[in-house]
């Protein structure tokens, strides 16, 4: 094949992947090209081997298909709890605007309501463990090999949202107990807890990283 006509199948290929990710929702339409190390040249400025790179502005798409996912499994009872879920960077600053986040960022979903606990363990009409850990193993099916997603509790500090963290009051809340055999309460016959008044709410999370 002449060297021309190997540059345009390199072109055609790329623009052809380009625009299957984007339409598989795997990758943002907002992206920059870089083609034989040049940044904006199009694709058929190319001289083969390139290469052609594409640095895509994900963060927008991956946390807001997150939570898309969160606010559809959330209780819908008034919709305050559905509207209620922020996004935590570097575990200390709440951020509205993804697309100035750097690729390397690790991002925190959680809801700052102070009954979100008993929604991830099954006391709010829904069932245990559909809201942020059902949605992290869909994000994490969705976006394999790109992001990751864990679900977790977390101890959230003072100062990232006015009414977090919690403190318990009366007799504390219930939650699931861990179903195996380390669990003392699962050997005793118990599948759940009861946590102490005062002691400060952990709130369900998914931790999201890009895969590096």
């Amino acid at each position: 094949m002449e060297p021309e006509a190997i540059n345009r199948a390199l072109a055609a290929f790329s623009k052809q992947e380009v625009k299957r990710v984007i339409a598989e929702g795997i990758a943002s339409p907002n992206y920059e090209r870089y083609v034989n190390g040049v940044p904006g040249a199009t694709e058929d400025a190319v001289k083969a081997p390139g290469p052609i790179v594409y640095e895509f502005v994900n963060w927008p798409l991956v946390i807001n298909a997150a939570l898309d996912e969160l606010k559809n499994r959330s209780p819908r009872k008034s919709g305050r709890f559905a509207s209620s879920f922020i996004v935590i960077v570097a575990r200390r600053l709440v951020v509205t605007d993804f697309t100035k986040l750097r690729g390397d960022a690790e991002i925190i979903i959680t809801n700052f309501q102070p009954y979100v606990r008993k929604a991830e363990v099954g006391f709010l009409g829904i069932p245990a463990q559909r809201l942020f850990y059902g949605t992290a193993r869909v994000m994490g099916s969705r976006f394999r090999g790109l992001f990751t997603f864990e679900s977790k509790f977390l101890n959230v500090p003072a100062g990232i949202h006015a009414v977090m963290p919690y403190r318990l009051k009366g007799d504390g809340t219930i939650r699931l107990a861990v179903q195996n055999r380390r669990s003392s309460a699962f050997r005793s016959g118990r599948d759940t807890l009861k946590s102490k008044a005062g002691q400060q709410l952990t709130y369900p999370s998914i931790i999201i990283n890009p895969v590096s």
